[in-house]
């Protein structure tokens, strides 16, 4: 009963997070900056670079690949010029679409070492849901909850720099899961946080406990995050944010530190 109850916890806040986000689940697409969009389906992000070949920035849940596809198409371009994709953190709302993806395109996959599992006590959930993982009678969840070695071509480390938007650099930025990654253009001066940070109405906010596997780590990638250089922050989760950016960041480091 604990670990139901724990479970419900974990999808009550999801469902927090996604109805937070009907706004921009109602305009599907959106241009951030010039060849950098953000696809939404069913309230998660998933971005688009591109380039002389296609990026994918996380995949969404089981079911986008259809709406992928067509935007692509919508620009000219085909789904089979995708030539990486980079998954923020290893959960269902943000990696269910790849099985999908990988059908359609010969992508590599980029995943944070940490995030990926071998076993349930492995897997970057907390534990309400690795036990739940664990149960005989729900076995059949696991492929869909968690990605496997054999799912990732580049295990990432934090540190490197990637091709996309003029050097991509991955930043480890631990706490929702314990390999969550952002990616950061300097060029661009754009970060994707994927859900290391969350959006409320007037700022920022921490990921959610309940859903998160180590919120110390979420607040020490926050002030990590604080400081690097950037005017554009895009979410897993809602639209961009792109007005007084930098302030609002220093907002949530003086709360955290409070």
């Amino acid at each position: 009963m604990m670990v139901l109850s724990q479970l419900k916890g974990i999808a009550d806040t999801k469902m927090m997070v996604l109805s937070q986000a009907r706004g921009i689940t109602r305009k599907r697409t959106l241009g951030i900056i010039p060849n950098v969009y953000q696809i939404t389906n069913k309230g998660a992000n998933i971005i688009l670079i591109v380039e002389e070949g296609l990026t994918l920035v996380d995949t969404g849940l089981p079911g986008s690949s259809a709406q992928v596809t067509n935007f692509i198409h919508s620009l000219g371009r085909s789904v089979a010029e995708i030539s990486l994709i980079i998954i923020t953190h290893n959960h269902f709302d943000h990696a269910g679409g790849l099985a999908e993806l990988r059908k359609l395109t010969k992508a590599g996959v980029a995943v944070h070492q940490a995030d990926i599992a071998d076993t349930e006590d492995q897997s970057p959930y907390p534990r309400g849901i690795r036990r739940l993982l664990r149960i005989p009678f729900f076995a059949a969840l696991r492929r869909r909850f968690l990605l496997s070695p054999d799912d990732v071509d580049i295990q990432l480390e934090g540190g490197e720099v990637l091709e996309p938007s003029g050097g991509l650099r991955v930043v480890h930025t631990p706490g929702h899961t314990p390999g969550s990654i952002s990616l950061y253009s300097p060029r661009e001066k754009l970060l994707i946080i994927g859900d290391a940070l969350g959006k409320r109405r007037r700022g920022l906010r921490l990921p959610p406990k309940m859903a998160s596997t180590d919120l110390t780590q979420a607040i020490d990638s926050v002030r990590k995050i604080a400081q690097l250089d950037f005017d554009i922050l895009c979410f897993g989760h809602g639209r961009p944010l792109t007005g007084d950016v930098h302030s609002k960041m220093q907002d949530l480091v003086e709360r955290i530190e409070d």
